[in-house]
């Protein structure tokens, strides 16, 4: 297997070197189904063409976490009012103890 992933990175790399950036992809992407464990002929046949690659930053900075669209009808709470004081809250005293 370690044979096979070799040569289809030789090939991957002598195709971006000739500037041929569409065999280059194809080998890129057969490469890393090799990688994944798919056989060398299931690698060979399968069709990649029509994969889209996810971009950078759509899943969130650095995580593989999704970025949450909120529900229909949904509004942020409003903001504190920065003029009020903390009620609900214990008074505050002036020497702390």
């Amino acid at each position: 297997m370690t044979d096979a992933i070799e040569q289809v990175r030789k090939r991957m790399e002598a195709a971006a070197e000739a500037l041929d950036f569409e065999e280059a992809r194809r080998l890129r992407d057969q490469l890393n189904l090799l990688r994944g464990g798919a056989s060398p002929e299931a690698a060979r046949a399968a069709d990649t063409a029509g994969l889209t690659r996810q971009q950078p930053g759509a899943m969130g900075l650095g995580t593989s976490q999704q970025r949450m669209t909120p529900p229909p009808g949904w509004r942020p709470p409003p903001r504190p009012d920065p003029m009020t004081r903390s009620t609900g809250r214990r008074p505050r005293t002036k020497d702390r103890e």
